[in-house]
């Protein structure tokens, strides 16, 4: 499989990724230990959708034109990390809380425990490791 092929799937997969979580926490009483803030909630959606926008638009456009150029990848990279970023963030809600006044861990029907997120949000840093070294050799 080539390396173009491979980050087309990733890119639909950072989309799912992005729209669940959004999903997820966007009601009330997501699962895990604690509350996400909705600031985090929206860092991640906004960034995630501005990154997919802006990367899709980068990998079909003309290498010669503004929209398939090396500034827009960087930029769209730059989307992907803060996304990432704002995702492993998110994973903080499953870290077990210790002390007197600790609540236990909330499940909802998603899963029965952080898999889901785990996979999804530590998949998401792999695929945009992946999306960052092809960039780098395309345009480096």
């Amino acid at each position: 499989m080539s390396a173009e092929v491979i980050v087309y799937i990733l890119t639909a997969l950072a989309a799912v990724v992005v729209v669940l979580t959004r999903l997820r926490l966007g009601g009330e009483g997501g699962a895990g230990s604690m509350d996400v803030g909705r600031g985090l909630l929206n860092v991640h959606t906004l960034f995630g959708t501005l990154a997919l926008v802006l990367w899709v638009l980068f990998l079909v456009g003309d290498d010669e034109s503004v929209l398939g150029g090396p500034g827009m990848g960087i930029f769209a990279l730059a989307c992907w990390w803060v996304t990432v970023i704002a995702g492993l963030l998110i994973l903080v809600r499953w870290l077990p809380s210790h002390g007197r006044h600790a609540e236990t861990a909330r499940q909802d029907t998603w899963s029965d425990g952080p898999g889901l997120s785990v996979l999804a949000h530590v998949g998401m840093l792999v695929g945009v490791l992946v999306f960052t070294v092809a960039y780098l050799k395309a345009w480096v």
